[in-house]
């Protein structure tokens, strides 16, 4: 039996730190993705797809509740998003869509609670577990495969945080445990010598792993949910978030003659008008053609994932009248430019993310190249379910002016029109990312702002840190900064311009945070 077209199934398959880039040289032969390239067939590939705030929270807040950073206020890691907010997952819910949450969430501080509470989201279902690798999955382990459980905790991060040391309903002290391990613990195998704490080859069963794990509750998700009731899964993966660690099995799969070069720091010395940001930075050590090798590992093991949840559908007869979402939060610099992570680096491999869409109708095979950003999945999947979008509560109208009903409340724009290839009007010219800062940092010049055209990117940092603007269509491993340039001129102060444009509508349409009325007198 299949869904009604009228409620179809949602399932977004998530990663964390999956730049565009990446992906694009795993299809060009740096390991296999059988699983993507079928997807692919079926589906729509934006090729231009931006993620506005590149680091995990801002911008998992921006796909749940379709607003920008300073529209929902989680400006970088460490705050919480207001559950009070509207998101999409409680809309779905409220229709009566069955919603499961597997993975990773990361709408609150990992680093504050181990267990944080997402009851108030719109999830019907959750079986969570985030970087840190502790809670759901490593209570699973213990229960389950007791035998492995002193390896998983080597695995846990941050067990400086305190619950660690009056872990669980016994409040045993998991710190001094996971030291003692650490003491003596052994990353390198005689088949994977290199290995390390920073990437590794799994060391337990692949089927234990974080990644399978999750893979098993959305299967089953899927499985469980009633015939004739439309469901979303939010199936959503750590890997290939560094520190990356992929089964053994996966390592033989990478080619290392088609790992993509490592794009040299040319702000170190070939750049003489490098802004001051970066003088302060330093090229992060490391063999990153090895850890590139692990990395695209962990992405061939996330293509089996995704095999496996596309056949769950297949198998619950929902295939036909499902919308699947392929995407990512944001990049991974992976040692290009001399560095790894994400955030204020507005380089392409940190900002620009893969996003694929198939699903009833969708134009199967093909390829836009419109500029798309993460605040358009929101109201894609409004528009997929064919919900209205959410609307300013007027609790005093009587004080109103006329007419603001029809204030938009979104600032991104469905992209199912784009997938039925329907021709669309207006749509936007340029992509707007901005940093607040690393969590480890307080300094203003950290916080970039970028506008990004098809041909474009120019990057601002404020407090005297500099501007970088480079013609990627020339240059797409952004090695001539040409802010500088007297050629360029002209072209510098016009992007400017279109940059502090945005910046202004970031406000735009205004933030419903604690919002009593708009327009009141």
């Amino acid at each position: 039996m299949t869904q009604s077209p009228q409620k179809p199934n949602v399932v977004f398959f998530m990663v964390d730190q999956l730049s565009a880039r990446w992906l694009e040289a795993a299809e060009a032969g740096a390991c296999p993705v059988p699983n993507l390239e079928r997807l692919k067939r079926r589906g729509v590939t934006f090729r231009h797809c931006y993620s506005s705030n590149p680091v995990c929270q801002p911008a998992r807040a921006t796909l749940a509740t379709g607003l920008t950073s300073r529209q929902h206020g989680v400006l970088q890691n460490g705050y919480r998003l207001d559950a009070s907010l509207w998101n999409f997952m409680r809309a779905l819910q409220q229709a009566g869509w069955r919603t499961g949450s597997h993975g990773k969430i990361h709408f609150l501080p990992h680093w504050e609670k181990i267990r944080p509470e997402y009851d108030g989201f719109g999830w019907d279902v959750i079986h969570h577990t985030e970087d840190l690798r502790a809670g759901d999955w490593l209570d699973w382990i213990e229960a389950e495969h007791p035998q492995h459980y002193d390896t998983a905790l080597a695995l846990t991060r941050a067990p400086w945080i305190p619950e660690f040391a009056a872990y669980g309903p016994e409040k045993r002290d998991l710190q001094k445990r996971i030291h003692e391990i650490l003491e003596t613990f052994e990353w390198a195998k005689p088949d994977f010598p290199a290995d390390t704490d920073f990437a590794y080859t799994f060391p337990m069963p692949a089927e234990l792993s974080q990644t399978e794990w999750i893979t098993r509750h959305a299967e089953r998700f899927i499985r469980e949910t009633p015939a004739g009731t439309p469901l979303y899964a939010h199936v959503s993966y750590v890997q290939p978030h560094s520190p990356y660690c992929p089964p053994g099995e996966y390592m033989h799969a990478v080619d290392p003659s088609k790992l993509p070069p490592i794009a040299p720091p040319e702000w170190l010395e070939a750049d003489p008008h490098a802004p001051a940001y970066f003088r302060r930075q330093k090229c992060e050590p490391g063999d990153w053609m090895l850890r590139r090798h692990y990395y695209f590992a962990d992405i061939a093991h996330l293509d089996a994932q995704l095999g496996r949840v596309m056949d769950a559908l297949d198998a619950a007869g929902r295939t036909d009248d499902t919308y699947l979402v392929f995407l990512s939060d944001h990049g991974e610099m992976l040692g290009d430019h001399g560095f790894h992570q994400k955030e204020e680096r507005h380089y392409d491999a940190c900002i620009r993310v893969p996003l694929i869409i198939a699903g009833p109708d969708v134009s199967g095979g093909t390829t836009r190249e419109e500029i798309v950003q993460l605040e358009d999945l929101a109201p894609t999947v409004l528009d997929m379910a064919g919900l209205p979008q959410p609307r300013y509560e007027n609790r005093m109208s009587t004080y109103l002016r006329q007419g603001f009903d029809e204030v938009p409340t979104l600032p991104g724009r469905s992209l199912l029109p784009l997938c039925l290839g329907e021709p669309v009007a207006g749509w936007r010219e340029d992509a707007y990312v901005e940093s607040y800062n690393a969590i480890w940092s307080v300094d203003p010049q950290d916080w970039a702002r970028t506008l990004r055209t098809r041909d474009w990117r120019y990057t601002f940092y404020p407090c005297q840190g500099g501007e970088q603007l480079f013609n990627v269509t020339e240059d797409p491993q952004e090695q001539h900064n040409l802010v500088a340039d007297p050629a360029c001129a002209t072209l510098r102060r016009e992007l400017r311009d279109r940059l502090t444009e945005r910046i202004v509508l970031q406000d735009y349409p205004l933030t419903s945070r604690q919002l009593f009325g708009i327009g009141l007198h």
